[in-house]
């Protein structure tokens, strides 16, 4: 996910992205436990994501606070 879609978002969306983001990293997580991915990547992409979202979740917090 880019940054310009992360920023097109509504704040629900954002929230829920995250959660699915999260739960996603968390069952790929555990299949590499058990046996090894195919393609380990997607692990350190999943959590490149869910830190692109968590950003504009704060900056979104943030810019309402000022």
């Amino acid at each position: 996910m880019k940054n310009a879609e992360v920023r097109a978002l509504s704040l629900e969306e954002l929230k829920e992205q995250i959660k699915k983001e999260q739960t996603n990293g968390q069952t790929l997580r555990f299949a590499h436990a058990i046996s090894p991915l195919e393609n380990p990547t997607r692990i350190k992409y999943g959590r490149r994501n869910i830190a692109r979202l968590l950003t504009e979740l704060k900056r979104r917090e943030q810019e309402q606070n000022s």
